[in-house]
Order: structure tokens, then C-alpha cells, then sequence
């Protein structure tokens, strides 16, 4: 059983590197971990720059939270406040969030790598499910795909990759949301993560936040 920690907790300790995972109810998040055989449906990772609010960089269907990197509402890899997410995605996703906290202080350079993979993803589609399975499936045979359109354990399995945190014998679409968790063992590079806290007191999103999100859903 995991320890529990309050939302505000959690985010007086984020530090870039630090892994999110999120459980939902929903069909297609029963539908993610049926194909991916995961105990979660999606993943994410933070980036904490300097004295800036810490932000979750992650690939997702919706679009109820403006992407902090291009102030636009839109589908696909976003950078959100991490506050905000985990309130949207707790309340009106219906998910139930965990994180796990990586053991090193991330470099400037390693930031900066991060922040290379936000500008060169940011807004890039999340796949059709169909596709999805399919870049799942090359990629337990080891195959590489053209990331064109990207799921969320892809995003940060890239973007650890550039941070020199993962090794890149494993393509990006060999990673599943259910790789983050502690059961599998993540072949990080000078760093480990620690385990899975579940998150409680998370506060209703303010409607503001998603403002006219059902129109550009």
C-alpha cells in the first residue's frame, strides 16, 4: 500500500524529473491499460525551472488547460502547471494520481535538454488508438516509429532520453504508461526513482482554468 501525501505537499517537493501517474474509470483509460497489460493509464513528468511554478510536461486527448508553452488550448504534448492538471485530472478526468520522486538535482544542461524536447513537441498530435497500438506493438519488437504523433509514456521516455537519464538501445514507443511504476525496472542512468505516493486534498479546478473547455474537446 502506498503512503499518501496532501497536493500542496507534493508540490512544495517537485523537482524536474519527478514522475506522475494517473488511474481513471473511464473507457479509454480501461481501454490504455488493457492493450499496455499497465496498472496506469497515463504518465507525465515535471519540470521545475528556477523559481517558476512547477510545471507537468505530457501528451493527452483533452484540451480543458491553455499548453503553458504556446498560451493555446489545444490536444496532443502540453506543459501545464502541475497544480492545475492534477486538479483537472483528479476532478473532471475522474483519476487517481501517484507520483514518484527522482533522486538526483536535474542540471541546468538537463533542463535545458527538457526544454529543447517541450519546443520541438509541444502541440504535436496524441495518436488515433489505432495507432497507438500499433506503435506499441513495434515497439515491444524493438522497432522505431516515426513520432509524428506521440502518446504520453513516449513523450517522456524522449524526453528522459535527451536529458541523458534513459539510454536509447529502447525506442521511445517500447514505453507504457505501467513502465513508470515501480514494478518495472527503469534502467535510468546516474538516477532512480523512488516510490509511488498516492495524492490526497487535491481543491476543485477553478473554472477558469478551463474555460470553454467543451468546445475545444
Amino acid at each position: 500500500m502506498t503512503d499518501s501525501v496532501a497536493l500542496q505537499d507534493a508540490l512544495a517537493d517537485a523537482a524536474t524529473g519527478d514522475v506522475w501517474l494517473f488511474r481513471g474509470a473511464a473507457t479509454a483509460d480501461r481501454a490504455i491499460r488493457l492493450l499496455t497489460n499497465s496498472p496506469v493509464n497515463h504518465v507525465g513528468v515535471v519540470l521545475a525551472i528556477d523559481d517558476l511554478p512547477p510545471l507537468i510536461w505530457h501528451a493527452e486527448l483533452g484540451a480543458s488547460m491553455p499548453n503553458v508553452w504556446t498560451g493555446k488550448r489545444e490536444r496532443g504534448s502540453q506543459l501545464h502547471h502541475l497544480d492545475r492538471a492534477v486538479s483537472t485530472w483528479t476532478h473532471k478526468y475522474g483519476q487517481q494520481p501517484w507520483f514518484r520522486q527522482i533522486d538526483i538535482d536535474a542540471s541546468d544542461e538537463m533542463e535545458n535538454l527538457a526544454l529543447e524536447v517541450v519546443a520541438e513537441f509541444s502541440g504535436r498530435p496524441f495518436p488515433r488508438t489505432t495507432t497507438l497500438a500499433r506503435h506499441w506493438i513495434a515497439g515491444r519488437a524493438r522497432r522505431r516509429v516515426t513520432l509524428t504523433d506521440i502518446y504520453c509514456a513516449e513523450l517522456v521516455a524522449l524526453t528522459f532520453e535527451r536529458m541523458g537519464l534513459l539510454g536509447t538501445e529502447r525506442p521511445a514507443n517500447w514505453y507504457d504508461p505501467g513502465r513508470f511504476w515501480s514494478g518495472d525496472r527503469l534502467q535510468f542512468i546516474g538516477a532512480e526513482l523512488g516510490p509511488e505516493f498516492s495524492v490526497n486534498e487535491v481543491p476543485e479546478p477553478l473554472d477558469s482554468w478551463h474555460q470553454d473547455a467543451d468546445r475545444s474537446s
